[in-house]
């Protein structure tokens, strides 16, 4: 029983610490959540923009992937920093799920790989990344992620709107 009291004294103790530690830096769970959620979209952004350039014959294609590769490259860059400056480690890749949905773009050809690039990695990507930043920019407790997200906010709009026009160039 002892043993048992002593577990359970031990573990809340861990609990409470690792809860702490998070308090330590600063920063909420939620602002840490969307660092790493941002970090982790932008990664799938540049990887779905390379291999767009190097798979589509479409001109309208490559011109937005290259565009979305440099714009969220230095989105990235300044959300590594931020991150740094508060002791928070971000992801360097994308998540699992966005890999196989990448893996599996990247299997189409033409017309398809070009619809299906515009669809996920420019409307529905750019749709979900826009209402994170924007739940952030109005909603963040750390000032320096509000600020971050609240400056994202106008490219993420405007690469929507980007999206949407290439979607509806390449037709059904």
């Amino acid at each position: 029983m002892k043993r048992l009291m002593s577990s359970v004294v031990l573990g809340c103790s861990m609990a409470l610490f690792t809860g702490l530690a998070g308090a330590a830096n600063g920063m909420v769970r939620s602002d840490r959540n969307f660092m790493e959620q941002a970090a982790q979209n932008g990664h799938a952004e540049v990887e779905a923009a390379k291999l767009a350039q190097s798979k589509s014959g479409n001109e309208k294609v490559k011109s937005f992937a290259a565009q979305m590769e440099q714009d969220h490259t230095k989105t990235n860059d300044e959300l590594a920093a931020l991150a740094s400056s508060k002791n928070v480690k971000l992801p360097t890749e994308p998540s699992v799920v966005q890999k196989s949905k990448a893996k599996a773009m990247g299997a189409l050809d033409g017309a398809k790989f070009d619809r299906q690039y515009a669809d996920t990695m420019g409307v529905k990507a750019h749709e979900d990344t826009l209402k994170m930043f924007q739940k952030a920019a109005s909603g963040a407790k750390d000032p320096d992620v509000k600020a971050f997200a609240a400056k994202t906010v106008p490219a993420l709009e405007q690469h929507l709107k980007m999206s949407r026009d290439l979607r509806a160039s390449l037709g059904k």
